[in-house]
Formats: structure tokens, sequence, C-alpha cells
């Protein structure tokens, strides 16, 4: 298993995939990142070389921001919204869905015990 900045990518499958294992990394950084350096979409990940290796993480590590940066930086964003009591900083900090989604029946499941919510009366 290839190690890239500190993720350890699956060997076996298509470089394109297994690049996608990157927190920050969809479909098409992944094809970006292969065109820029490239290499070959569809030759497997245990076949890179160490100095494809090094070159994919100078890459990532200069041009995106991806993994802990990126999970920091989301972080701050949510906290920054709790902080200011926006609507969606209000629904993260109670457990409810940010996106419009509706909560009388579905929002349940995922998110464990049962809530109350206000504003259902009889």
């Amino acid at each position: 298993m290839p190690r890239v900045i500190g993720v350890d990518i699956p060997g076996k499958k298509r470089l394109i995939i297994s690049l996608q294992y990157i927190y920050g990394v969809g479909p098409s950084v992944a094809n970006e990142i292969i065109e820029k350096l490239g290499l070959d979409p569809d030759m497997r990940a245990h076949a890179l070389k160490e100095e494809d290796i090094s070159r994919i993480n100078a890459l990532l590590q200069t041009d995106y921001m991806v993994e802990g940066d990126l999970r920091r930086d989301v972080q701050g964003n949510i906290k920054r919204l709790i902080s200011i009591q926006a609507y969606r900083g209000i629904r993260h900090r109670v457990g409810l869905p940010v996106r419009g989604q509706r909560t009388s029946t579905n929002a349940r499941t995922r998110k464990g015990k049962r809530k109350t919510m206000a504003g259902k009366k009889k």
C-alpha cells in the first residue's frame, strides 16, 4: 500500500480511484493530479515508483488543501457559524440537519436518540 500524505491508498485499485481515498480529493482533483504529473490513470497504485509518490505528495501540499488542513478549515467554519449564532450554526450545535432536509420523519435515524423540535403544537 503506497502512502501519500500520511494516508495508505489501496494498491490494487486504479490510481484515479485510490487517490480519492485522500480527504479532499475527489474524481476531478484526482484526474487533474494525474494529468499534471503525466501518469497513467489506469495503472494500479502499487505500481507507483517512489519518485512518483514524492511528486504526488509535493503537488498535493503546494496546490491543494487536503487532509488535516482541510479538516481544520471545515471545523473552523462550523465553529464560526456556531459562535455567531447563525441558523446553520444552531442546527450544527443541536445536531439536526443543516441543509434544509425535513425533520418530521427522517432526520432521527442517523443522529441517535429522539430530539424534541420546537413549533410542533396541537
